[in-house]
This record gives structure tokens, sequence and C-alpha cells, in this order.
């Protein structure tokens, strides 16, 4: 018999087993020390506990309702350990966790001009977005099955509303140092755009 807590991460309730809180409350405490210097640490720890809240929920089913040890140390080797990712080991840290990771297709809400159709679709290929942009007004001018079927993958396609969301897209592995560079990315674009 082991004692379970209740917690709240992400915005989700888990049972978790005792021991496996201990592991996840030092985790969680070692990635806080880690940014505290960050003018945008918030935002990250907040994306990051939103990231194991996916791959916590991702380990339950109807069978297993309680998170175990074996969960959280999943959810850390996904993500990383801080010292994996500390800029003074370079690139290491990188090269390690340089897999590419779960890539799916969504709108991109950041570099849309209508819907973020071909916004995602360029992310998704890895291509600019004018070029998806210039093959849909060929289609539309073509006779018009461009509108088509942009209409019909702007309802189809969700939207990138989380940075995971956002950084899955891209096909990279959601990890701490593909989260930490969306964040400073989106405070950086936050700035420019005050300071216009």
């Amino acid at each position: 018999m082991k004692i379970t807590v209740s917690i709240n991460l992400g915005g989700y309730a888990f049972n978790i087993d005792e021991d496996a809180y201990g592991e996840l409350k030092r985790y969680l405490r070692e990635l806080e020390l880690h940014f505290a210097e960050e003018e945008s640490s918030s935002e990250i720890l907040s994306d990051i506990e939103a990231r194991i809240s996916e791959l916590f929920r991702a380990r339950l089913s109807p069978y297993k309702q309680v998170i175990t040890m074996e969960d959280v140390r999943h959810a850390i080797s996904v993500l990383g350990r801080p010292e994996d990712f500390s800029e003074k080991n370079g690139d290491s840290g990188k090269q390690k966790f340089s897999s590419p990771g779960y890539h799916r297709m969504y709108r991109d809400p950041d570099r849309r001009i209508i819907g973020g159709v071909c916004a995602g679709i360029g992310a998704y290929w890895s291509l600019e977005p004018w070029i998806v942009r210039i093959i849909f007004i060929a289609l539309i001018l073509a006779g018009g099955l461009g509108i088509i079927i942009y209409l019909i993958l702007y309802v189809v396609i969700p939207e990138a509303k989380t940075t995971s969301q956002k950084i899955e897209m891209k096909g990279d592995p959601v990890n701490i140092r593909n989260i930490t560079d969306a964040v400073r990315e989106e405070f950086d674009r936050v700035r420019k755009n005050m300071n216009l």
C-alpha cells in the first residue's frame, strides 16, 4: 500500500505516489533555481509544467489512474535536466536531445496573414510561408480551387495555441531547451512590438 497525493499540474488534477511526488518536486525546484535569473522564468516554468501535464495524461488510462515514479522519470527523460541544457556546456546538451520530436501540422498564429494555414504548412515542411502562399494564389487564379482547399484546411487543421504545439509544428522535440528558446523568442517579439 502506498500513499498518494493529489496535485494540480498545468491545470489538471493528478493523483501521484508520494515518492514520485518527491522526485517531481525536486525536479521542479531544480528548474526553478536554474531559471531564477531569467526575465521570463514564470512563463518558462508554466510551459514546462504544461508539458509535464501532457506527458502524464498520456500515461494514464482507465486502468491506471495514479502517476508513479516511472512516469515521473519518463517525463524527466523526455524534457531533460537543467544541467543537460546549461549554456556553459555549449551544444553538448543540444546534441544529446537533438532527435526529432513529434511532428504535427498546426495553423501558425504568429506568422499568419489570414488564418495561419500557409504559415503552418510552411513550418511543417520547413518552407518559407510566402512559398506556400504563392502556391495558393496560383491555385486561386487557376480556377478558384485554392479558396476551397484553404477553407477545408482552415477547418481541419487546429491552431497551435500552446508552446508545445508550436514546437511540435516545427518537428522539434519538446524539451527544456526548446521551450526556453520559444518563450525567449516570444518575449523578444512582444518587446520589439511594444517599442514600435
